[in-house]
């Protein structure tokens, strides 16, 4: 099923940007009164119906729509950008493929970029979720520095996996399942002993993601997953 990302609605008519508008004239050969699927990225699927065409703009028909609410235990990953934008974009994408509710950049001791193109970072969730046929796009945040971020008063599970931590502090043993929870994930330098200690005296626990050393990426990725995991075992 091709899905579409549609952001203004009105009412039961609807107008493909112009990307999505290339997309289905371009690409799909779509023509006036061929069904199409969307989505506003807010827990709606919508059945709709061409009904203008134009590579820079085509207007949709609403013809049905169906509302999936939001998955009730939140997500929250806090990660390092990588060095290598092509990794943190691969994370994002899977993250969002996988299913997460909201991602913040880290800026850390450690890290080896600050700077994100955030319309692009966005673009790729995008993607992802149309990929995946999910209704709900994650919430991605504007970087901000470790400090700041340990400071903002955040509920649920307060977690940070980094690398001195035992297999005795596995994140699946750790986590409570059907809980909300945040996770630090730090650069490919790991935390500084400064934040970790800032860390945990402001609440967070420590947590292994395994035996192995992991890329940044790949910790976000395994903390997603292991998340998704554990969630979907109780609700069998």
């Amino acid at each position: 099923m091709q899905l579409f990302y549609v952001t203004h609605l009105k009412e039961d008519t609807c107008f493909l940007g112009e990307e999505e508008s290339w997309h289905s004239v371009k690409v799909l050969r779509l023509r006036e009164g061929d069904e199409v699927n969307l989505t506003d990225g807010q827990g709606w699927f919508y059945k709709g119906r061409m009904v203008k065409i134009h590579p820079k703009e085509s207007l949709v028909e609403i013809t049905g729509r169906t509302f999936h609410p939001r998955n009730p235990r939140k997500l929250h990953i806090a990660i390092a950008p990588t060095k290598n934008l092509d990794r943190f974009e691969w994370f994002l994408e899977k993250a969002t493929e996988i299913g997460i509710d909201e991602i913040t950049p880290l800026i850390c001791a450690h890290s080896e970029r600050e700077s994100l193109k955030m319309p692009r970072l966005e673009k790729v969730m995008i993607s992802a979720m149309k990929q995946s046929l999910k209704s709900w796009l994650p919430l991605l945040h504007n970087p901000v520095k470790f400090s700041d971020f340990i400071n903002l008063g955040i509920k649920g599970m307060k977690l940070i996996a980094y690398c001195e931590t035992g297999m005795e502090s596995a994140l699946k043993k750790i986590y409570q399942p059907d809980s909300d929870a945040t996770i630090l994930i730090g650069p490919e330098g790991d935390f500084s002993k400064q934040e970790v200690e800032l860390a945990i005296s402001s609440g967070f626990i420590a947590v292994s993601l395994g035996t192995s050393r992991l890329r940044t990426e790949t910790a976000g990725i395994v903390a997603c997953a292991t998340i998704g995991i554990l969630n979907s075992e109780i609700a069998k």
